[in-house]
């Protein structure tokens, strides 16, 4: 199931912390919908000094299947919750899904 992430909001850390997820956005140059490999959801940094310094997060590139643009990808995890921040998108096309353990 697709979960669109409302821009400003952030998705639960207690679902996705130590999960990985797929992602799914429009791309802003063609309109064709993107979707990544699975990302892993790194865990907030328990040694910060302070809550604005507890975000870890990871950084990948994908390029546009249609138009070879590329987006930057970002994950950011945080106690408050996790971020996902795509380059070259409309506001609100961001969707993600938790991938299923294996079992």
């Amino acid at each position: 199931m697709w979960i669109q992430q409302k821009q400003g909001t952030l998705a639960p850390l207690d679902e996705l912390q130590g999960r990985t997820v797929g992602l799914k956005f429009e791309c802003n140059h063609c309109n064709t919908e993107v979707f990544t490999d699975l990302i892993g959801v790194p865990a907030p940094d328990l040694l910060a000094n302070s809550m604005e310094d507890d975000g870890q997060f990871e950084t990948e590139e994908i390029k546009c299947p249609s138009c070879d643009m590329t987006h930057s990808l970002t994950v950011r995890s945080t106690f408050e919750g996790v971020q996902f921040d795509v380059s070259e998108v409309k506001p609100d096309s961001v969707s993600y899904q938790v991938a299923e353990p294996e079992a």
